[in-house]
C-alpha cells in the first residue's frame, strides 16, 4: 500500500520521531549514502494551485540537494483546466514522477488524487491542513528547547489549517496545546473532536478557548498565523477587528510570565497578527522555522521514497 501524507496522523508517533531524527541528521551531516541511493535520480512533481514561497523553494531546492530533480506544475499548465479528471491526472503523473507534492485549496482534491496515484502524495497545504509546516516546527522546537516533553504551545488567531494541523500533531505526540480564537473563528469542530479523541490515548493536553490572556499564561511558545488565509479574503473582509486582542505584541508576550519564544509560519502581515518589535526580537525563532522547512522536507521526501522502494 502506497504511503501518503494527507494529514499528520498518517504518521505514527514513532514515525514522526524518526523523521525528526533523520531531519536533524541531514541538517548536521548531510544525507547518509545509504539513503542517497534511494533519492538520487528521482523526480519530484509539485502541483500548486496556490502561491508559495517557502513550500515551493524548500521542496525544489531540497530535491536537488538530494540528488534528484523537481518539476513545478500549475493547474493552468495541465489538462485539468480543460476537464481531465483528477483520477486520470493522478494515474498519468504517476507514470512519469516518483512522488508529488500538492498545494491546493480543496482537501478533497488531494484525497482523490492520492486514491488514484501509484506514487507517494505529500500535502504541501490545503485549506484544512498543513502537515509539513507542523513537522518542521517540531524540529525547530526540539532544537530550541532540547526536546518536546513538557513544552506548552499557545496558538493565537484563526482556527485555520495551521491550527488544525497543530491540534492533530500535538494530540498524536502527547503535547500541551492551547488554541485561542475569536468566537466564530474557532477550529472545525470535527477536527477538534478528532484531536481530543487522540489525546485520550496519548495523554496530550488540548484546550480551546476564546481568552487570549489566559491562553498565554505559562506558555513556552506563542504561535500565530495571518488572520485572513489565502482564498478567504472576501469572506473575511471587515472581520479582522475580532482578532485584535489576539495580536502577539510586547504586552501579550509579557503575560506569559517566562522567557517565551515566538513562532509564525509566514508570510507575516506585520502590524496585524504580530508586531515588528516582537517578530524582529530575540524571542522570535520565525526564520529558523522557515529554514527548517528545507531540512524536514528533505527527510520527508527521503522517507517516502524509502517506503515506496520497500513496497516495490
Amino acid at each position: 500500500m502506497i504511503r501518503h501524507l494527507r494529514t499528520i496522523v498518517d504518521l505514527s508517533r514513532a514515525e514522526i520521531e524518526a523523521l525528526l531524527e533523520l531531519a536533524r541528521l541531514i541538517k548536521r551531516l548531510g544525507l547518509p549514502e545509504s539513503y542517497a541511493r534511494v533519492t538520487r535520480g528521482k523526480t519530484l512533481g509539485m502541483l500548486f494551485q496556490k502561491p508559495s514561497t517557502r513550500t515551493r523553494v524548500s521542496f525544489e531546492v531540497g530535491m536537488v540537494q538530494l540528488g534528484g530533480s523537481a518539476i513545478f506544475l500549475t493547474e493552468d499548465s495541465l489538462q485539468l483546466k480543460r476537464g481531465e479528471t483528477i483520477a486520470d491526472t493522478a494515474a498519468v503523473l504517476s507514470r512519469y514522477l516518483d512522488l508529488i507534492v500538492l498545494r491546493t485549496r480543496d482537501h478533497g482534491f488531494l484525497v482523490t488524487f492520492a486514491e488514484h496515484a501509484s506514487i507517494p502524495v505529500i500535502n504541501g497545504l490545503t485549506d484544512q491542513y498543513h502537515p509539513c509546516q507542523i513537522l518542521s516546527d517540531l524540529l525547530t522546537i526540539q532544537e530550541k528547547f532540547g526536546g518536546l516533553r513538557g513544552i506548552k504551545l499557545t496558538y493565537l488567531g484563526d482556527g485555520n489549517n495551521i491550527a488544525h494541523s497543530w491540534l492533530l500533531g500535538a494530540a498524536q505526540l502527547g503535547l500541551r496545546l492551547t488554541v485561542a480564537s475569536p468566537a466564530g473563528y474557532e477550529p472545525e469542530a470535527s477536527i477538534v473532536a478528532q484531536a481530543l479523541e487522540l489525546a485520550r490515548e496519548t495523554k496530550a493536553q488540548i484546550e480551546i478557548t476564546h481568552d487570549p490572556i489566559a491562553a498565554v499564561q505559562d506558555a513556552d511558545i506563542l504561535y500565530t498565523d495571518v488572520w485572513v488565509s489565502m482564498g478567504m479574503e472576501e469572506t473575511r473582509q471587515g472581520g479582522c477587528s475580532a482578532f485584535h486582542p489576539y495580536q502577539i505584541n510586547g504586552a501579550l508576550l509579557a503575560r506569559t510570565g517566562k522567557p517565551t519564544k515566538v513562532m509564525h509560519c509566514l508570510p507575516a502581515h506585520r502590524g496585524e497578527e504580530i508586531t515588528d518589535d516582537v517578530l524582529d526580537s530575540s524571542a522570535s525563532i520565525v526564520f529558523d522555522q522557515a529554514e527548517n522547512r528545507l531540512h524536514l522536507q528533505k527527510a520527508l521526501v527521503t522517507q517516502m521514497l524509502v517506503w515506496a522502494a520497500e513496497r516495490a
